[in-house]
């Protein structure tokens, strides 16, 4: 099939069509010509989008698809058609699954259940078995299946020794290990940010300091150990000021930020809403600004959406008892462009490639095809009725949004909303 984008405005700020308004003809999987008023195959079939934007496919590092075994929250085939519909081309599937995705076969499992999709996944293969936090998964083998990185999902490794050899051990494959950071002692039972808003509310609080002490400790490790870390969902103003430092001594350091912490903060919990009940827990707005601005000066690498479906009893209890979670891949894109620059959005959104060793997506003639289509200029409201989920438990539900995803294009898929 010949498809021709017709009038798309390209946002590449690193390639040469940056900001025009083209023409780009796809054929067989791959970019046959980009450029102004294209001469158009006799069998083309031509989108025509009014005011649509372009960039390279949209990749997000930390999405729970359920499936193996939590499928009344999310199966592999939703998850990925609302992926799609969301903007994302590709996905790094968390192993938050049952079995823990911590062996080679549950990895080829999840690649065979996305076999013909239009938006592809990568598995994270737990770093731990059982994601129990006391001995190595079989890492090399899963990498040799097509683990992507290493980590235990929303669980910080104890063992400080464990978590070294880990780091040095990856070395010799180039992985990467994925650094949940929140002491759990620290945590204790607690639900929400510390803070006015939980003295007020009367729930009981979580440091900040949870997170910036194994912020600190693992920075640490990989000062001495050498190798590859990413720590996710950063949430607080001095985590962020931790990694600009071990950025600044050299230390192979990237992080993320979810969606909902650069949205919302502890504000939003005067509901006792549990869709608000995240981990990390949301904070203040002074923590916010500090993550935005990590983001504008490159201390934080990439933004996530943290998508994580909670089956409706993991939410419909007490506050206390919630599961934490939230979905959020339907929201990202309008619930971003509500607060903050499109260019800078669209950078964060397909930094995760570069990060973890996967080549560019470039838009350009002979380039594969790897692109999403979106608006900017339309304000509303994210509403129930654009939850594709199988799971409900938006946090971002009733947030200000501007623009929408139009679409996405990948290798010979094109996905039109």
């Amino acid at each position: 099939m010949t498809t021709v984008l017709k009038s798309v405005t390209i946002v590449d700020p690193k390639g040469a069509h940056h900001n025009q308004c083209v023409d780009i003809h796809l054929e067989d999987g791959l970019i046959q010509a980009v450029g102004e008023n294209l001469a158009l195959p006799q069998d083309a079939q031509v989108i025509e989008l009014p005011n649509a934007y372009v960039s390279a496919g949209w990749f997000d590092t930390s999405v729970v698809l359920g499936e193996p075994g939590y499928e009344a929250a999310e199966t592999i085939a939703n998850g990925l058609h609302t992926a799609a519909s969301s903007g994302f081309t590709e996905i790094m599937v968390q192993p938050h699954t049952l079995p823990v995705a911590d062996n080679a076969a549950v990895i080829h499992l999840l690649h065979q259940k996305a076999l013909g999709q239009a938006t592809a996944i990568h598995p994270i293969g737990a770093l731990t078995m059982g994601s129990a936090g006391q001995a190595l998964a079989e890492l090399y083998d899963m990498q040799q299946a097509g683990a992507i990185a290493f980590g235990d999902y929303k669980k910080s490794m104890k063992n400080a020794n464990l978590f070294k050899i880990a780091l040095q051990y990856v070395q010799d494959f180039k992985g990467r290990v994925l650094a949940y950071c929140e002491d759990e002692n620290l945590r204790g039972n607690g639900v929400v940010n510390e803070g006015s808003t939980a003295t007020r509310l009367g729930l009981k609080g979580i440091p900040g300091l949870a997170e910036e002490l194994q912020v600190a400790r693992n920075l640490f490790l990989l000062e001495y150990t050498g190798g590859a870390l990413h720590i996710p969902t950063l949430s607080t103003a001095k985590s962020v000021a931790l990694v600009r430092e071990a950025k600044a001594r050299g230390l192979n350091v990237t992080c993320s930020v979810a969606v909902a912490h650069l949205v919302l903060t502890d504000a939003v919990l005067e509901s006792f809403d549990t869709r608000y009940k995240l981990s990390p827990p949301l904070r203040t707005a002074q923590d916010r600004e500090a993550l935005w601005e990590g983001l504008r000066d490159n201390t934080i690498d990439c933004i996530t959406t943290d998508h994580h479906p909670v089956a409706i009893e993991g939410k419909k209890v007490e506050f206390d008892l919630a599961l934490d979670g939230s979905i959020g891949l339907e929201s990202a894109w309008g619930a971003l462009a509500a607060v903050l620059p499109m260019d800078l959005i669209v950078e964060k959104l397909t930094a995760g490639r570069a990060i973890f060793g996967l080549p560019p997506a470039v838009i350009a003639p002979g380039a594969a095809v790897n692109l999403t289509l979106f608006t900017k200029a339309e304000t509303g409201t994210f509403t129930a009725d654009q939850i594709r989920s199988t799971s409900k438990n938006a946090a971002l539900l009733g947030q200000p949004t501007r623009g929408k995803v139009l679409g996405i294009a990948r290798e010979k898929h094109l996905i039109l909303n």
